[in-house]
């Protein structure tokens, strides 16, 4: 499954993207607590105290929002998924 980081998510991390080989039927919550797992500079500007991710994450499952998903964050994933995470943005 490929994970693609976006604008500051990118700085944090160190990395553009990352492959990870996880079992199918995993959420995109359980990818979350793994990406944080191998990227743990991204923990404070994902999640809170209580392992909740923050509402200015912006997760897409193929491109798809996940908070439209019928599922959301517990939305099941197949290996060829492609996840990519924004941070916020502002400006004009």
């Amino acid at each position: 499954m490929q994970v693609n980081l976006y604008a500051t998510f990118r700085l944090i991390a160190g990395a553009r993207s990352l492959e990870l080989d996880l079992p199918e039927g995993i959420t995109v919550r359980q990818a979350v607590d793994e990406i944080l797992a191998r990227l743990p500079d991204l923990r404070p500007h994902w999640v809170n105290a209580q392992n909740e991710i923050h509402a200015h994450v912006h997760g897409f499952v193929n491109g798809k929002d996940v908070s439209t998903l019928p599922q959301g964050w517990e939305t099941p994933l197949q290996s060829g998924d492609v996840l990519d995470f924004f941070p916020p943005v502002a400006g004009g």
